[in-house]
């Protein structure tokens, strides 16, 4: 099936790089009866009926009209969202088949992800997703085994609490021998509150917990588990169903920036929640997003840490700084008529104006001690660039112009680090074979120079899971190149 390097449209491309390329982020396509028969083996029959009756459920959307969709904000989802032709579908489901083509590709080597999977962490009840999940992963682990030379499957871990991660991290490195993870960052949950007057969870108000600030649960034991297992962290989220991204009738308009989006909320949750702190040498990628929002992401925390942080809000924004007399003059010489007949009012408990009816005092007293940076501390800049810009990968596809963005010096904080993302087997690449000259064009236009393209399809795929595992790429076609980079 695969054509030789000579014939391929990729020669071209291929002859220009003096470095193997590597798929940080491809797709499979689970054969679902496949799936369903580890389940059965795994949980019993009735598990794999309540499976079935979940994702049946969902044909409820195209048996109810416009206005229906409407009055229960029931979000468009995908329309066709996998390969459209032949040869490229039977490729998502057959590892055999997308091992013979990588060639045909000009890849060398690929990490690859699930496709179904990416729904399955959220399944409740617990008993359903822990199954599935488990089930998953054995299968992805018998399926790849003859193909690990070139294809590594990822483990999907659900992480509803830390406890079933912790459990299925364990069994999937230690039992099954998968060196990646995909782990969702961004957990619904039901809110507290709500049950004073809704008593069913699944009807309450939700949040989104990305798992580092703020979260209910402890996931430290998560993180230490993850470093300890030498496995990344990978989050493959998205965002489609939150506020603001449940139209009823687009799944462009839900669809738009909804990887950006979850993965911007986790990324700014585990660098504000310190975990990037205090687990330093832990790496993290946030997967299908591009590269626009961590640019931004990075550039804001930056911004705010120079506005918010203690000191400068000691110094620059506390009510403690007015002059009272001094500010009473002011408004005196040049208010109006109304503004100077509420004055003693307005200095007394309107100061700010975000905060009406309180005191200066007052709103002093409320704000003691705290501290945005709290749980992330930082001296400087150069500590936002090592507790973000290091730990962090980003999946960018092979299309996307901004990832020259990550490499572009001219900001001066530093560069990013894109992962080169085919996502092969889904609709976005409606021709397999395309994906590495798409991303080539990035050189060709002046975008990325060759060493900042050897960074993004090789490199920083090495650093991501060889950082924390030197023998991930042990035994594989790129062990030697992989190796040279990690000694580096």
């Amino acid at each position: 099936m695969a054509t030789t390097l000579k014939d391929s449209k990729y020669a071209r491309v291929r002859r220009k790089l003096d470095h193997p390329v590597i798929d940080g982020d491809g797709h499979w396509l689970e054969p679902v009866p496949v799936l369903m028969e580890y389940m059965r083996e795994i949980a019993g029959p009735e598990v794999v009926q309540a499976f079935e009756k979940t994702y049946r459920s969902r044909a409820a959307f195209y048996q109810w009209d416009a206005p229906e969709r409407k009055r229960r904000r029931s979000a468009r989802n995908n329309w066709w969202g996998t390969a459209g032709n032949t040869l490229d579908r039977a490729t998502g489901f057959a590892p055999g088949l997308m091992y013979e083509r990588l060639d045909d590709f000009g890849i060398d080597f690929a990490v690859v992800y699930p496709t179904l999977g990416i729904t399955l962490s959220h399944l409740a009840p617990d008993e359903l997703r822990q199954a599935a999940c488990r089930a998953l992963n054995m299968m992805s682990a018998d399926m790849f085994r003859p193909y690990s030379n070139r294809l590594a499957p990822v483990a999907l871990i659900p992480s509803f609490t830390p406890a079933e991660a912790i459990a299925e991290a364990e069994f999937a490195a230690r039992a099954l021998g998968l060196k990646g993870t995909m782990l969702d960052c961004t957990v619904r949950r039901p809110i507290e509150a709500d049950a004073e007057w809704q008593p069913d969870p699944a009807r309450r108000r939700q949040y989104v917990d990305a798992l580092g600030l703020d979260s209910p649960y402890d996931y430290d034991p998560v993180w230490a588990k993850c470093r300890e297992l030498g496995l990344a962290v990978t989050t493959h989220a998205g965002s489609k169903g939150w506020d603001g991204r449940s139209s009823t009738s687009s799944h462009v308009a839900n669809h738009v920036g909804h990887f950006a989006e979850a993965n911007h909320a986790a990324a700014r949750s585990l660098f504000l929640g310190g975990v990037t702190h205090r687990y330093p040498g832990l790496n993290f990628a946030f997967l299908e997003g591009g590269i626009g929002w961590a640019i931004n992401l990075y550039l804001d925390l930056i911004g705010h840490w120079r506005k918010l942080n203690r000191k400068a809000m000691d110094r620059e924004l506390s009510p403690a700084n007015l002059d009272l007399a001094e500010l009473r003059q002011l408004l005196e010489r040049y208010g109006d008529e109304r503004l100077r007949r509420n004055l003693d009012a307005l200095l007394h408990e309107h100061l700010d104006a975000l905060e009406p009816f309180v005191t200066a005092e007052e709103s002093v007293r409320r704000n003691a001690g705290a501290d945005e940076f709290a749980d992330v501390p930082i001296a400087g800049e150069d500590d936002i660039r090592r507790l973000f810009a290091e730990p962090f990968y980003f999946g960018c596809e092979s299309d996307d112009p901004l990832t020259a963005w990550a490499f572009d010096g001219r900001m001066g904080k530093g560069k990013l680090k894109p992962v080169f993302s085919s996502d092969i087997g889904h609709f976005d690449v409606t021709d397999m074979t395309e994906v590495l000259e798409e991303a080539f064009e990035l050189v060709e236009d002046g975008l990325l120079g060759e060493d900042d393209f050897r960074e993004f399809t090789f490199a920083n795929a090495v650093k991501l899971h060889g950082g924390m595992n030197p023998e991930f790429f042990a035994g594989t076609a790129v062990e030697r190149a992989a190796a040279e980079v990690l000694a580096g």
